[in-house]
C-alpha cells in the first residue's frame, strides 16, 4: 500500500477517534459528572494516539512536516463535518464548508512542491544587534 493511502487512512481513523473524544460527550454524557466525560474521552483519545502516532511516524518518510500537519487538519475538518451531521445531528453551515476549503487552499500550498526544502525556506532571521 503507497505510504501516502497508510498516512490517510490512519489519519482519517484517527480523526475518528479524536472527535468522539472531543465532541460526543456533549451528546451522551451530558448529565454525567465532568470527571466521567474526562475519563471516557482520555480512554477513547488513547486509541486515537494509537493510530496518529504511526500515521506521522510513516507520513514522516515521504511528507514534510507542514504537509503532515496541513493533511491532518483537512481530514479533521472532514471527518468532523460528517460526524456533526450524522452524530449530533447538526447541520453544515456554509460557513464550515468555507472554513474546510481554506483548508484545502492551505493544503494546495504546502503540496505544490519545493514546500520544505532549503531553496523555498524562508531566510533566518538574524539575530539582534546588542547595544
Amino acid at each position: 500500500m503507497p505510504t501516502w493511502l497508510q498516512t490517510a487512512g490512519l489519519l482519517v481513523a484517527s480523526n475518528i477517534f479524536m472527535t468522539f473524544a472531543w465532541y460526543g460527550h456533549l451528546r451522551d454524557l451530558r448529565d454525567r459528572p465532568v470527571w466521567i466525560a474526562i475519563l471516557v474521552s482520555w480512554g477513547i483519545a488513547f486509541f486515537e494516539y494509537c493510530l496518529q502516532v504511526p500515521a506521522n511516524r510513516i507520513g514522516s518518510g515521504q511528507f514534510e512536516l507542514g504537509q503532515l500537519k496541513v493533511m491532518q487538519e483537512v481530514i479533521t475538518m472532514i471527518v468532523f463535518m460528517v460526524f456533526a451531521a450524522t452524530y449530533m445531528r447538526r447541520p453544515i453551515t456554509m460557513d464550515l464548508v468555507y472554513a474546510t476549503l481554506c483548508l484545502v487552499a492551505a493544503a494546495y500550498f504546502v503540496f505544490r512542491g519545493g514546500s520544505g526544502d532549503a531553496a523555498s525556506a524562508l531566510p533566518p532571521v538574524p539575530p539582534e544587534a546588542g547595544p
